[in-house]
């Protein structure tokens, strides 16, 4: 019968065994996990166990039944959501941290790692005289900046949100393709998600600065608060960039919080032949960024900068907790005086967003960073620029294909055409479900002035120019067969 005994000096040999699996995988010869001929999940399907078989059977069922059929995000020609495979670093970072330091408080090195990485990617997109915080993803980052906006808005009139709550009508102003975690944010808020303005968008998805500026008047005549403006530095959709530069000078006008959402797009700055639509983004009271998206993270790291952090700390505080307070002699400093890692908290991450419990994700960012600094950042954004413009000039060039949008970063929307097919729509939802099932060349879809596109998006630190050649190869082919 196996125990729950702590199995010390075990971890080499076993992550040995894991490491083998997951190389394996990594190689992508392996079917879909949902390909008839896997059965993975007759295996299983079993009854809670009464005995257990041990670390070592742990480890072969890893190996042999879940790891072969995990999921296809990390394909080199995965280019659906915009979400990758974790990088090396990534992975062996991230099970450091696991083991090492499993909280994020204490004065360790991970701790220390937290504000190190959030200050170099500041520093690396060009954010100047902001503080960071590490949340779970865009939806939580989108969430904490929000939630300072709120503190902002209300702090102005004299009240404080947090405490008190909200007692009169707000807005947000995002545009039609803002993503939709900014609507929950509304409603977690307490807002309400119907509180968010929607503003439209021009023919290339970007917001327009003239209906913003008509919803602002038009709430101000009705005596609703602005509370803030949320521009795209890359919408989900297409990549757009909304002009920051107009919306930053509106929002400073205004008096009104000016917010960044960057989750996908804001490393698209290092990029020098984009660089120049990112102007105004030194101006955002708040920018978010998803590591998880572009710079090859392990699923669940993101950050939110702020340029006053003292607001999330009202905005997010939690009471006392006396099982807490006293723990620690929270000096604040590392003097002498300190000699155990639980002298200090460190900086008090849990007053500054919605997690209490938090992995260290600082020492993520620390290890992609290290490995390849911002040179090898700026290459990978830079190809995957280049993989979106050559689907595009494929599809100005091949009779049978049509752009939909010029891509501004690495989003790519363009469908099939044929002359003989009427319902070009359905078409394209067909050759897409043709794509997926071959397992190779994974896009999504999207709509794009009311015609149904192909959208591959390309973030993957292991895709290829030559993944982008394969995906055009395969549109036409399975288009022409469709088509036929």
């Amino acid at each position: 019968m196996a125990s729950d005994a702590a199995e010390t000096g075990n971890l080499q040999s076993l992550l040995t065994q894991l490491g083998a699996g997951l190389d394996d995988y990594l190689k992508f010869d392996h079917p879909d996990a949902l390909h008839p001929s896997k059965r993975w999940r007759e295996h299983l399907n079993q009854a809670l166990p009464r005995e257990g078989i041990g670390i070592q059977g742990v480890v072969a069922e890893l190996v042999q039944q879940i790891i072969p059929n995990g999921s296809a995000v990390p394909r080199p020609g995965f280019c659906s959501f915009i979400t990758t495979g974790a990088t090396t670093a990534s992975t062996l970072a991230s099970t450091a941290a696991s083991v090492a330091s499993p909280q994020r408080y204490g004065l360790t090195a991970f701790n220390f790692l937290e504000a190190l990485s959030l200050e170099w990617l500041a520093e690396m997109f060009g954010l100047k005289s902001v503080q960071g915080v590490y949340s779970s993803g865009g939806s939580v980052a989108n969430l904490l900046a929000l939630g300072a906006a709120r503190q902002s808005a209300f702090e102005r009139i004299g009240r404080d949100p947090a405490a008190d709550g909200v007692d009169r009508r707000v807005a947000i102003y995002a545009s039609t393709e803002a993503h939709h975690t900014i609507q929950r944010s509304a409603g977690v808020l307490g807002l309400g998600r119907r509180a968010v303005r929607p503003i439209a968008c021009d023919a290339r998805g970007r917001m327009r600065v003239d209906a913003l500026q008509r919803a602002l008047d038009e709430d101000a005549r009705s005596g609703i608060l602005p509370m803030a403006i949320v521009a795209n530095a890359g919408t989900t959709n297409t990549g757009a960039i909304d002009p920051l530069q107009g919306i930053a000078e509106l929002a400073h006008a205004r008096g009104v919080w000016f917010h960044v959402d960057g989750a996908y797009g804001l490393p698209g700055i290092l990029d020098e032949r984009v660089a120049p639509l990112y102007a105004g983004l030194e101006r955002a009271d708040s920018v978010i960024v998803d590591p998880h998206k572009w710079l090859g993270a392990s699923v669940g790291v993101a950050a939110t900068f702020v340029r006053d952090r003292e607001l999330l700390q009202r905005a997010f505080t939690q009471e006392p907790a006396h099982y807490l307070e006293g723990a620690v002699e929270q000096s604040g400093s590392t003097a002498p005086i300190l000699e155990h890692s639980l002298d200090d908290f460190g900086v008090p991450y849990y007053d500054l967003g919605v997690e209490l419990s938090a992995p260290a994700r600082g020492v993520v960012v620390w290890a992609l960073l290290r490995e390849i600094g911002v040179a090898g950042i700026k290459a990978r954004v830079e190809r995957h620029n280049e993989m979106a413009a050559y689907v595009a000039q494929a599809a100005r060039e091949h009779p049978n294909l049509e752009l939909l949008q010029e891509p501004t970063l690495s989003i790519c929307c363009f469908r099939y055409v044929a002359a003989n097919v009427s319902d070009l729509d359905l078409l394209n939802q067909r050759l897409h479900r043709r794509l997926i099932r071959g397992n190779q060349n994974l896009p999504s879809t999207t709509r794009v002035n009311g015609h149904l596109a192909l959208r591959p998006c390309f973030i993957g630190a292991r895709s290829e120019l030559s993944h982008a050649r394969d995906l055009v190869a395969d549109v036409l082919r399975l288009g022409s067969e469709l088509a036929a």
